[in-house]
This record gives C-alpha cells, sequence and structure tokens, in this order.
C-alpha cells in the first residue's frame, strides 16, 4: 500500500485525483494520502490552471464553489483588476481564479463596435499591453478633425486625443489648420485695359471657418481658393488702364474680396484680406514708362523755370516803376551797379593834365 505526506501552506489548495478523477480538495494542513493518488498543490493568489478538461473539473460543486469563472467570447476583451489596479488583458478563452484571496474586477469589453464607451481610463489605455488592441489620433492646438468610421463622417472633433477600439472596421481622421494663413499668388502676367503687360505678385489671407465644406464637399480647397484669386485679379486687372491700376493698387484687395462674394464661403473659407505686393513692368514698357516719366519731369523743371522768369521780370518791372517816379532810388540803384563794376576794375587810366578828380567824377557820374 502506498503511503505518502502532503502539507498544503497558507493560501494553498490540493486537488487530489484518482484516475484523472478530481476525489478531493485539500485546504491547509498536513494530509496522508493513501494509494495511487495523484495531487495537485495550486497557489490560490495565481490563476488556476490544470491540464485537465476545465469544464469536468467545474463539475465538482466544492471546487465551483472556490472559484471566479471568466469566459472570454470572440469580439471581446477582458480586463481583470487586482486591489482596484490594472493587471492582466484576458484574450478568448476561458479563465478560472480563486476566489477569497485577491479583490479581483473583470471587465468585460466589446470589440466589436469603434468607440470606447465603457469606463476605461487613458492611463489604462495607454498601457502597453493594451497597444494592439487601441487606435489612437492625436488632433494637435489649433486645429479640428472630422472622424471617419467605415468610410462615413462621424463626428468633427476639437483638439484633443482619441482612442478607439481596434477591430476590422477603417478608421480615418482628418485634420485641418483652422489659425489665420496666407496664400502668395506671385509672378501673375497681366494685360491692362490698354494692353500694357504687367507683372503683378498678389496675396490673400484666409481661415477655414467650415472644415465639412473643406474637406467633404471640395478636393484641395486651397488650390480652389488659389484660382479663385488667379481668375477674380485677372478680371479686375483686365477691366482697368495702366493709370487706374497704378491709382488704385492700395485698394485692389478690397474690391477682389468684394467681387469674389460667396464663394470662398462654398469651398469653407473665411477671405480675410488681400492686395497686391508688387507691379512689375516688363522690359518695353518698362522703358515707355521711363521715358514718360523723364517727360513729365522736364516738362515739370521748364513749368517752374517759367514761373521763376515771370516772377523775376515782375520784380524788375516793379522796380524799374519805383525808380522812374524817385530819382534818389535811381542814383542809389546807379551807384549800386558802379560800385559792382568798379570791383571788377584792376587799373584806371587817365590822360592830359585834366584834374584826376574831375575825370573820374566823369566816369562814374551822370
Amino acid at each position: 500500500m502506498m503511503l505518502k505526506n502532503v502539507q498544503i501552506k497558507a493560501y494553498q489548495v490540493g486537488l487530489v485525483y484518482k484516475n484523472r478523477n478530481l476525489k478531493e480538495i485539500l485546504k491547509e494542513g498536513n494530509y496522508w494520502i493513501v494509494g495511487k493518488k495523484n495531487v495537485e498543490i495550486h497557489e490560490m493568489k495565481e490563476q488556476f490552471k490544470t491540464d485537465e478538461d476545465l469544464n469536468l473539473l467545474l463539475k465538482n460543486e466544492d471546487l465551483n464553489a472556490l472559484l471566479d469563472l471568466v469566459e472570454v467570447k470572440d469580439g471581446e476583451l477582458v480586463l481583470m483588476y487586482e486591489n482596484g489596479i490594472f493587471k492582466e488583458i484576458l484574450n478568448v478563452g476561458q479563465y478560472a481564479f480563486w476566489k477569497g484571496i485577491m479583490n479581483r474586477q473583470f471587465q468585460k469589453i466589446d470589440l466589436t463596435k469603434v468607440e470606447i464607451t465603457e469606463r476605461v481610463s487613458k492611463t489604462i489605455l495607454e498601457n502597453m499591453k493594451l497597444r494592439n488592441f487601441i487606435r489612437k489620433f492625436v488632433v494637435t492646438n489649433q486645429y479640428k478633425g472630422l472622424l471617419m468610421i467605415d468610410g462615413k463622417l462621424t463626428k468633427v472633433l476639437d483638439a484633443g486625443t482619441y482612442y478607439f477600439w481596434n477591430n476590422e472596421i477603417p478608421v480615418e481622421m482628418k485634420c485641418i489648420d483652422t489659425r489665420l494663413q496666407q496664400m502668395e499668388i506671385a509672378g501673375q502676367e497681366l494685360l491692362t485695359k490698354d494692353k500694357a503687360m504687367l507683372r503683378i505678385n498678389f496675396y490673400v489671407r484666409y481661415q477655414v471657418e467650415d472644415i465639412v465644406k473643406a474637406l467633404m464637399q471640395n478636393k484641395e480647397y486651397d488650390k480652389q481658393l488659389y484660382i479663385l484669386m488667379q481668375l477674380a485679379l485677372r478680371e479686375f486687372v483686365g477691366a482697368l488702364t495702366l493709370d487706374e491700376l497704378l491709382l488704385k493698387k492700395d485698394t485692389v484687395g478690397k474690391e477682389i474680396l468684394s467681387n469674389l462674394g460667396n464663394k470662398a464661403e462654398d469651398l469653407g473659407l473665411k477671405a480675410a484680406d488681400a492686395g497686391i505686393r508688387d507691379v512689375i513692368l516688363t522690359g518695353e514698357m518698362k522703358e515707355i514708362m521711363n521715358q514718360v516719366l523723364i517727360a513729365e519731369k522736364k516738362a515739370q523743371a521748364n513749368s517752374i523755370m517759367r514761373r521763376e522768369e515771370t516772377a523775376s521780370t515782375r520784380s524788375l518791372l516793379n522796380t524799374a516803376k519805383l525808380m522812374e517816379e524817385n530819382e534818389v532810388l535811381w542814383k542809389l540803384k546807379e551807384m549800386e551797379y558802379m560800385e559792382k563794376i568798379a570791383d571788377k576794375i584792376g587799373d584806371i587810366t587817365v590822360s592830359g593834365n585834366t584834374n584826376i578828380v574831375t575825370q573820374l567824377k566823369e566816369i562814374f557820374a551822370k
């Protein structure tokens, strides 16, 4: 007769098998096992694992009462917590845990849906063990996102981090910058109404107001805005002569935006500001404008010279009238001129024996 001693320690359970049939459950203590029996010792702090068929073992009412049975079906996931702390993920299968030692909670997850409706904290969603079961999308600050589930628009999302269960249903996030942006429309060669060829650098500042219109109802909204502004600029410049355009250069942007109407709104955009940055004349046109400018400046100079000459002549006429009416003024003017002449005379020659003073008087006096 076979006889062996088995000691079951605290937080252990012994299962006695005979011919693979569960015969007895041993709790803490010292036991003598008689005959051909096999004893499995299990730690109650750990998951119950055995090589025997679990379903058959659970038919034993005493064992069933000691275990928590967790069954995870296809399309499901179970999060196991011990004393309120996330511990493990249970995939498809059957699991048994000993009762009474650890305070375990089991949270069942439905993986057949996309959105996370269960109460699972972000800390757990970021856990490495859940990485393969989670889809994570980030909408950065100053952006908005369009959530597409199974190819259908679901909702508009503000800045933040979003999590979804990972399954066969496709999930896509389209993000767009909602800040004020600037578009350059450079090097546009245009003809004015009077056939002057120009190259214009233009800009427009815009902002996305309706993300659904911009991304769902329009393809490449920014390229469409570029073409709209390009055509509006061409139409506006073509209706003005070169001189008119140069005069209106600072107000072109406002007028173009006004003529643009609701076309920008149809793209989901709001055009805030626009304007001409540079007006560049082509080679021949530049030479012609330079010649016109030179001619204008020459005409202005001639006009100024004529005005000065007229003023000078009028001043002389007024002086002559005063001198004619006043003999003393005449003498003063005559002496002024004589003084100027004397400054330029180097030598004075007198002849004969005539008195020198008399001869000088004859030279400078009337």
